[in-house]
C-alpha cells in the first residue's frame, strides 16, 4: 500500500544553478541545503536536487512513492521484473529510499518515512 506520490528527486549537474531555478519556481527557500542534497517543500510536495544522481543511474527526475514497508515493496517490484538501481538506503533520520528501473527504462522510487 502506498501513501501516494509526494516526492520527486532531480539529478543535477550544477547544484547552485538548480537551487536558484527551483527557488524561483516554488517561491520558497530550501529546507535542506547541503553539498550532497537540496530539498524544497511546497504544497505538500517534496522536491529534491541530487548532484550525485547521474552517477547513481538517474537519467531524469525520479518520482518516489511513499510506502509502509520499503523492503517488501522493493522485493515485489523486483519479482514483477524491475531492476534494482539503488537498494534500500537510510538517507538520515531513519528515512529510507530505494529506486528501480522497469522494463521500459522508467525509474520508480520508493521511500519509507521514519518509524514514529
Amino acid at each position: 500500500m502506498t501513501a501516494g506520490l509526494k516526492t520527486i528527486i532531480y539529478p543535477v549537474k550544477d547544484l547552485t544553478a538548480a537551487k536558484a531555478l527551483f527557488s524561483a519556481l516554488l517561491g520558497v527557500e530550501p529546507y535542506a541545503d547541503e553539498p550532497y542534497y537540496v530539498g524544497f517543500k511546497d504544497a505538500g510536495q517534496d522536491v529534491g536536487l541530487d548532484p550525485n544522481g547521474h552517477a547513481r543511474g538517474m537519467t531524469g527526475p525520479v518520482p518516489y512513492w511513499h510506502v509502509d514497508d520499503i523492503r517488501a515493496t522493493l522485493a515485489a517490484l523486483v519479482a514483477a521484473g524491475a531492476e534494482t538501481l539503488q537498494d534500500v538506503q537510510d538517507v538520515g533520520g531513519g528515512k529510507l529510499i530505494a529506486f528501480v528501473k522497469d522494463a521500459d527504462g522508467n525509474l520508480v522510487g520508493i521511500t519509507q518515512d521514519p518509524q514514529a
